[in-house]
């Protein structure tokens, strides 16, 4: 089961309002808690072995300043990930989740919005996300929808048998761990 929904928002932490913080939570936070214990509790009920993965992100490992919330919920998305591993092993349920870095997808052009109007000075549609990926990817290119899928689908595989409580990080060499 792949807990793959999440939001973001551009958004200094002094401007933030409750509803903001928790809206970010409720859906990258609980969402991916109440998938994982759903899918567990129906796999514990079958007496099978299971995969469950989540969406991290980078700021899983180090927060981007203007996302405050967004990197809080996805650190606590790496430390749900390693409690229901620690947790669900008993079961022969493994739990992982999965970093993606500047991926070319809506979330990043709504994130390149909100970034080129905190810059100002006429950032175009897509400035911020190319000035991000020349400066900060070591692979030299944006990721694709397809690089976060092989993770995610090694993750699914036998191949990923022996790997639980872990938070792969898929980003062409932003965040080296």
């Amino acid at each position: 089961m792949v807990a793959n929904a999440g939001i973001a928002q551009v958004k200094p932490l002094l401007d933030l309002t409750p509803a903001d913080f928790q809206h970010m939570f409720e859906v990258n936070v609980m969402g991916v808690h109440y998938c994982y214990q759903a899918a567990a509790k129906q796999l514990i009920k079958q007496g099978t072995a299971g995969k469950l993965i989540g969406a991290a992100s980078i700021v899983a490992f180090k927060p981007f300043p203007l996302m405050g919330h967004y990197s809080a919920s996805k650190w606590a998305v790496r430390g749900l990930s390693q409690v229901y591993a620690m947790e669900l092993a008993q079961h022969k349920i493994t739990v992982n989740a999965y970093a993606p870095g500047i991926v070319d997808t809506n979330m990043w052009e709504l994130i390149d919005e909100g970034l080129g109007k905190k810059a100002g000075g006429g950032k175009e549609k897509g400035d911020m996300m190319r000035m991000y990926s020349d400066r900060l990817i070591a692979l030299g290119r944006t990721s694709v929808p397809e690089d976060v899928a092989k993770l995610v689908g090694f993750l699914a595989r036998e191949d990923a048998d022996y790997i639980t409580g872990q938070t792969m990080v898929v980003d062409g060499g932003i965040i080296f761990t």
